[in-house]
């Protein structure tokens, strides 16, 4: 029986560190354009080839601007601003936009996780790529804050096939910071707990016979 639980207890806590996510504080100084009446874009997408499955939450959004509006929506995304933000790579365009009068800064938290991440398959040929935009006007069509012209991106995240993460910044104004690279994605921490608890049940029954 002790050798059984000591088996599951290290099936789930391995399980448990296998999934894992890449999150990043991200935070823009807005002061130039204080006031212009905007908009952002957020969209999460599979490469062009076989994507393994991936997911994306935005975090912690605070602003002292103001969202304009409702959201656009297009694909897998779930919730609206400024709550929690969840894409997936299931379809081949997830996107969500929603005008914006900009303030003196805004931030995020940008998580990324799932099996592209925690466990590459090795077969996969495309990764995915988180893109956030701010653009100058409400139709998203004048990108501002940004060098990049051609797709008006003011940083991307580049999800690999190895499983590791590729920031490219292409806005001054903007911030891109790692917080972790092996932090439980949603649903694992319950895999932890249980580890913990299988754990304190051995330790118990040792005990128990000790003293007996």
């Amino acid at each position: 029986m002790r050798e059984r639980i000591s088996l599951l207890v290290a099936s789930v806590l391995c399980f448990g560190s296998l999934a894992s996510a890449d999150i990043y504080d991200v935070t823009v100084n807005t002061s130039s354009i204080s006031g212009t009446a905007g908009s952002l874009d957020f969209n999460f997408n599979p490469g062009p080839f076989g994507t393994q499955s991936a997911s994306l939450q935005l975090l912690n959004f605070m602003s002292n601007g103001t969202l304009a509006g409702g959201p656009t929506l297009t694909g897998d995304v779930a919730v609206t601003m400024p709550a929690t933000l969840t894409f997936d790579n299931g379809t081949g365009f997830n996107d969500y936009f929603e005008g914006f009068t900009f303030g003196t800064t805004l931030s995020f938290d940008a998580s990324l996780y799932g099996p592209a991440l925690s466990a590459p398959d090795g077969v996969s040929t495309s990764g995915s790529t988180f893109a956030f935009s701010m653009f100058s006007d409400a139709a998203g069509t004048v990108p501002t804050l940004t060098t990049d012209t051609t797709d008006g991106f003011a940083f991307t995240v580049g999800v690999n096939l190895d499983g590791t993460t590729t920031v490219t910044n292409f806005s001054s104004q903007t911030a891109v910071a790692p917080v972790t690279t092996s932090t439980p994605e949603p649903g694992s921490s319950a895999l932890l707990i249980t580890g913990l608890s299988l754990l304190w049940l051995l330790r118990r029954r040792q005990q128990r016979k000790a003293t007996e």
